[in-house]
Protein backbone atom coordinates (compact mmCIF):
# COMPACT_ATOMS: atom_id res chain seq x y z
CA UNK A 1 0.00 0.00 0.00
CA UNK A 2 1.13 3.28 -0.78
CA UNK A 3 -0.80 6.02 -0.13
CA UNK A 4 0.25 9.17 -1.39
CA UNK A 5 -0.38 12.97 0.11
CA UNK A 6 -3.45 14.62 -1.25
CA UNK A 7 -2.80 17.99 -3.25
CA UNK A 8 -4.74 20.59 -1.23
CA UNK A 9 -6.98 23.92 -3.39
CA UNK A 10 -4.46 26.27 -4.29
CA UNK A 11 -1.92 24.12 -5.62
CA UNK A 12 -1.16 24.81 -9.17
CA UNK A 13 -1.31 21.19 -10.47
CA UNK A 14 -5.35 21.34 -9.51
CA UNK A 15 -5.87 23.47 -12.45
CA UNK A 16 -3.71 21.97 -15.11
CA UNK A 17 -4.89 20.29 -17.32
CA UNK A 18 -3.69 16.42 -17.17
CA UNK A 19 -1.59 14.99 -20.48
CA UNK A 20 -3.78 11.46 -21.64
CA UNK A 21 -1.28 8.23 -21.21
CA UNK A 22 0.05 6.78 -23.48
CA UNK A 23 2.30 3.44 -21.38
CA UNK A 24 -0.10 1.06 -20.08
CA UNK A 25 3.08 -0.38 -18.46
CA UNK A 26 4.08 -1.49 -14.49
CA UNK A 27 4.69 2.01 -13.83
CA UNK A 28 0.63 2.79 -14.51
CA UNK A 29 -0.40 -0.04 -12.59
CA UNK A 30 1.54 1.27 -9.28
CA UNK A 31 0.20 4.67 -9.97
CA UNK A 32 -3.47 3.26 -10.14
CA UNK A 33 -2.69 1.25 -7.19
CA UNK A 34 -1.24 4.08 -5.31
CA UNK A 35 -4.55 6.11 -6.02
CA UNK A 36 -6.73 3.59 -4.95
CA UNK A 37 -4.93 3.10 -1.56
CA UNK A 38 -4.50 6.91 -1.06
CA UNK A 39 -8.86 6.58 -2.18
CA UNK A 40 -9.87 4.17 0.39
CA UNK A 41 -7.59 5.69 3.27
CA UNK A 42 -8.92 9.17 2.89
CA UNK A 43 -11.73 7.76 2.37
CA UNK A 44 -13.29 9.17 -0.92
CA UNK A 45 -15.75 8.03 -3.79
CA UNK A 46 -12.93 9.33 -6.28
CA UNK A 47 -9.39 10.45 -7.06
CA UNK A 48 -7.91 11.51 -10.23
CA UNK A 49 -4.00 11.31 -10.56
CA UNK A 50 -3.63 15.72 -10.53
CA UNK A 51 -4.85 15.41 -7.13
CA UNK A 52 -1.67 13.66 -5.66
CA UNK A 53 0.64 15.63 -8.12
CA UNK A 54 0.86 13.29 -11.25
CA UNK A 55 -0.60 15.02 -14.63
CA UNK A 56 -1.76 12.51 -15.99
CA UNK A 57 -5.35 11.20 -17.43
CA UNK A 58 -6.29 8.38 -14.65
CA UNK A 59 -9.41 8.38 -12.06
CA UNK A 60 -10.41 6.07 -9.06
CA UNK A 61 -13.67 5.31 -8.27
CA UNK A 62 -15.42 3.78 -5.36
CA UNK A 63 -19.16 3.91 -5.03
CA UNK A 64 -21.68 1.80 -3.68
CA UNK A 65 -18.84 -1.04 -2.84
CA UNK A 66 -17.48 -0.81 -6.50
CA UNK A 67 -13.68 0.27 -6.62
CA UNK A 68 -12.12 1.00 -10.14
CA UNK A 69 -10.52 2.95 -12.18
CA UNK A 70 -10.73 4.85 -15.70
CA UNK A 71 -8.04 6.32 -17.97
CA UNK A 72 -8.79 8.64 -20.74
CA UNK A 73 -11.94 9.22 -20.00
CA UNK A 74 -14.55 10.60 -23.02
CA UNK A 75 -17.67 11.48 -21.50
CA UNK A 76 -21.29 11.29 -23.30
CA UNK A 77 -23.92 13.32 -20.78
CA UNK A 78 -27.28 12.98 -20.25
CA UNK A 79 -29.49 16.23 -20.49
CA UNK A 80 -31.11 15.42 -17.53
CA UNK A 81 -30.13 16.79 -14.94
CA UNK A 82 -29.55 16.22 -10.80
CA UNK A 83 -28.45 19.04 -8.09
CA UNK A 84 -27.30 17.85 -4.55
CA UNK A 85 -24.47 17.58 -2.66
CA UNK A 86 -20.50 17.31 -3.86
CA UNK A 87 -17.02 17.29 -1.71
CA UNK A 88 -13.59 16.96 -2.61
CA UNK A 89 -10.75 15.46 -0.96
CA UNK A 90 -8.44 18.47 -2.26
CA UNK A 91 -11.05 20.45 -0.41
CA UNK A 92 -11.21 18.78 2.75
CA UNK A 93 -14.39 19.12 5.17
CA UNK A 94 -16.66 21.03 3.00
CA UNK A 95 -19.31 20.10 0.29
CA UNK A 96 -21.75 22.12 -1.44
CA UNK A 97 -24.09 21.56 -3.75
CA UNK A 98 -23.57 21.28 -7.12
CA UNK A 99 -25.72 20.76 -10.47
CA UNK A 100 -23.99 17.79 -12.96
CA UNK A 101 -25.52 15.30 -15.31
CA UNK A 102 -27.72 12.82 -14.00
CA UNK A 103 -26.53 9.75 -16.48
CA UNK A 104 -23.00 9.10 -17.94
CA UNK A 105 -21.59 6.78 -20.14
CA UNK A 106 -17.77 7.06 -19.83
CA UNK A 107 -15.62 5.24 -22.48
CA UNK A 108 -11.51 4.91 -21.74
CA UNK A 109 -8.96 1.88 -20.78
CA UNK A 110 -7.73 0.25 -17.80
CA UNK A 111 -4.61 -0.08 -16.28
CA UNK A 112 -3.82 -3.19 -19.47
CA UNK A 113 -4.48 -0.75 -22.19
CA UNK A 114 -8.23 -2.64 -22.66
CA UNK A 115 -11.15 -0.32 -23.82
CA UNK A 116 -13.59 -0.26 -21.21
CA UNK A 117 -17.41 1.75 -20.85
CA UNK A 118 -18.49 2.76 -17.52
CA UNK A 119 -22.17 3.92 -17.17
CA UNK A 120 -23.81 5.29 -14.13
CA UNK A 121 -26.34 7.39 -12.83
CA UNK A 122 -26.73 9.49 -10.02
CA UNK A 123 -24.04 9.23 -7.43
CA UNK A 124 -21.39 7.45 -9.97
CA UNK A 125 -22.45 9.64 -12.71
CA UNK A 126 -21.31 12.48 -10.37
CA UNK A 127 -18.11 10.93 -8.98
CA UNK A 128 -17.21 10.59 -12.96
CA UNK A 129 -17.86 14.29 -14.21
CA UNK A 130 -16.15 15.55 -10.73
CA UNK A 131 -12.92 13.28 -11.49
CA UNK A 132 -12.99 13.74 -15.13
CA UNK A 133 -12.90 17.48 -14.55
CA UNK A 134 -9.98 17.30 -12.40
CA UNK A 135 -8.27 15.84 -14.96
CA UNK A 136 -9.30 19.06 -17.03
CA UNK A 137 -8.24 21.81 -14.49
CA UNK A 138 -11.22 22.33 -13.05
CA UNK A 139 -12.77 22.08 -9.34
CA UNK A 140 -16.40 21.42 -8.57
CA UNK A 141 -16.52 25.45 -7.15
CA UNK A 142 -16.18 26.25 -10.88
CA UNK A 143 -19.57 24.56 -11.48
CA UNK A 144 -21.15 26.64 -8.51
CA UNK A 145 -23.52 29.47 -8.93
CA UNK A 146 -21.90 32.97 -8.67
CA UNK A 147 -23.49 33.31 -5.29
CA UNK A 148 -22.42 29.87 -4.02
CA UNK A 149 -18.74 30.41 -5.04
CA UNK A 150 -18.51 33.93 -4.12
CA UNK A 151 -19.24 32.10 -0.41
CA UNK A 152 -17.57 28.63 -0.90
CA UNK A 153 -13.77 30.75 -1.84
CA UNK A 154 -14.45 32.73 1.62
CA UNK A 155 -14.87 29.12 3.49
CA UNK A 156 -11.93 28.00 1.42
CA UNK A 157 -9.71 30.96 2.17
CA UNK A 158 -10.95 30.78 6.20
CA UNK A 159 -9.89 26.84 6.58
CA UNK A 160 -7.26 25.84 8.81
CA UNK A 161 -5.69 23.87 5.68
CA UNK A 162 -5.04 26.95 3.21
CA UNK A 163 -1.95 28.10 2.35
CA UNK A 164 -0.48 24.98 3.18
CA UNK A 165 2.88 24.25 2.02
CA UNK A 166 2.84 21.88 -1.57
CA UNK A 167 4.27 18.61 -0.45
CA UNK A 168 7.31 17.47 -2.15
CA UNK A 169 6.58 14.85 -4.45
CA UNK A 170 9.62 12.57 -5.92
CA UNK A 171 9.69 13.02 -10.06
CA UNK A 172 9.04 9.90 -12.25
CA UNK A 173 12.39 9.09 -14.01
CA UNK A 174 10.28 6.45 -16.24
CA UNK A 175 7.25 6.62 -18.54
CA UNK A 176 5.34 9.07 -17.42
CA UNK A 177 7.89 11.32 -19.44
CA UNK A 178 8.55 13.98 -16.27
CA UNK A 179 5.01 14.41 -16.16
CA UNK A 180 4.31 13.58 -12.83
CA UNK A 181 4.58 16.66 -10.44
Amino acid sequence: MAVQPIRLFGDPVLRTPAEPVTDFDKELRKLVQDLTDTMLEAPGSGLAAPQIGVGLRIFTYNVDDVVGHLINPQLDLSDEEQFGPEGCLSIPGFTWDCRRAMRVVAKGFNMYGDAVTLEGSELLARCIQHETDHLDGVLFVDRLDREARKEALRMIREAEWAGQPTPDVRVSPHATLGRAL
